[in-house]
């Protein structure tokens, strides 16, 4: 029987998911929805298959009305409870951030930077983002969940990971094979138009907790989040 791996940063147990490997079989990845974190042993992310990143897709878009928690100052390793090192490296769609093991038993990293290493994500332009800037003024940080002004400033001032959003042409050639013919009737992401999807989904996750009696930061929309619900409605059209 397999161990509960507790998430290296609120410390709760995380949820195993399988997911298919990319030669044969499964891959079990542990998840945090609380903190959108996801925890991979050794190995694990390069054996993700593609048809296991549109699992991932769905797992995420199902639960992106859950409160995201801010990360703990220290994160600790699963494994051995050694302290996590930050850590970061460049792809061809820029720079990500994760936190691994100095022990090699692996690493932890957000749903926003994972999006960023596997080419999904790209990162917003100066005048992509001074138009979003026009009609929302601040958003989170999909490296740590912090809140970035994006009217004043282009990258999280506490992680400095930058502002990014989905790609969906990036999505349509990695993702060829399994939603091919939905993801050829994407089109780049409009400003304007992830604009109105950040606010409606804003409207919904705030109408969700208000049910639940949770107080939500409204001010704050979610890039990652959002421009997964976006991509999502258009492969299922």
């Amino acid at each position: 029987m397999n161990l509960v791996t507790s998430c290296p940063s609120c410390r709760a147990p995380m949820t195993a998911h399988r997911f298919p490997r990319k030669l044969n079989g499964e891959v079990e990845l542990d998840l945090c929805f609380a903190c959108q974190g996801i925890w991979f042993d050794e190995y694990e992310s390069l054996q993700l298959a593609p048809a296991g990143v549109v699992d991932l897709f769905r797992l995420i878009h199902v639960h992106d009305a859950v409160v995201r928690l801010p990360l703990a100052a220290v994160l600790t390793c699963p494994r051995c409870a050694e302290g996590l090192i930050k850590s970061q490296d460049r792809v061809k769609s820029g720079l990500f951030n994760y936190l691994r093991c100095g022990q090699q038993h692996g690493r932890f990293i957000t749903f926003g930077q994972f999006m960023i290493e596997k080419g999904f994500v790209r990162q917003l332009h100066k005048p992509e983002i001074d138009q979003l800037a026009a009609r929302i003024g601040t958003v989170r940080c999909n490296g740590c969940g912090a809140p970035v002004d994006i009217r004043h400033d282009s990258a999280c001032t506490h992680c400095l990971a930058p502002i990014a959003i989905l790609d969906p042409n990036a999505v349509q050639n990695a993702l060829a094979g399994y939603q091919q013919a939905a993801l050829k009737q994407a089109s780049p992401a409009d400003p304007a138009l992830l604009a109105d999807a950040i606010l409606a989904g804003e409207r919904t996750r705030s109408q969700s907790q208000r049910e639940r009696g949770t107080v939500l930061d409204k001010d704050i929309a979610d890039l990652l989040l959002d421009g997964v619900g976006m991509l999502w409605n258009v492969v299922h059209r």
